[in-house]
């Protein structure tokens, strides 16, 4: 989602498996889009990426995220999101548009769920 590239469930081909996960589908879609919106506008305002804000909101909680990519330029993104420094206010922002808790969908599918071990 925080790539920006999903806007709609018809941007995904027919045959993608995300299709099948609760988080692509209703309710949790629409719910989904708009708090990547919302995160999209602050990243806007702080000029980062919304990938980047939510990798320096992760880190600011002393957790050490480990987010896949394919490009180059992507890593590089990752890697300065280190460096985004988030006010006490940004945090506030970003808890009053994600508080802890909301729901968004299962990662997987019930099957896929049940396969893990955690």
């Amino acid at each position: 989602f925080l790539s920006g590239d999903i806007k709609t469930i018809d941007d995904l081909p027919a045959d993608d498996f995300r299709r099948a996960i609760p988080r692509f589908q209703e309710p949790f879609f629409v719910k989904n889009i708009e708090l990547v919106k919302a995160i999209e506008a602050m990243a806007a305002e702080k000029k980062v990426t919304s990938s980047q804000l939510a990798l320096a909101w992760i880190i600011s909680k002393g957790h050490l995220p480990i987010p896949g990519t394919k490009r180059r330029k992507y890593v590089e993104q990752n890697i300065g999101s280190a460096r985004i420094n988030l006010s006490e206010a940004d945090l506030a922002k970003l808890e009053s548009i994600v508080p802890l808790g909301t729901e968004t969908g299962d990662q997987y599918d019930k099957f896929s769920m049940g396969l893990l071990d955690y």
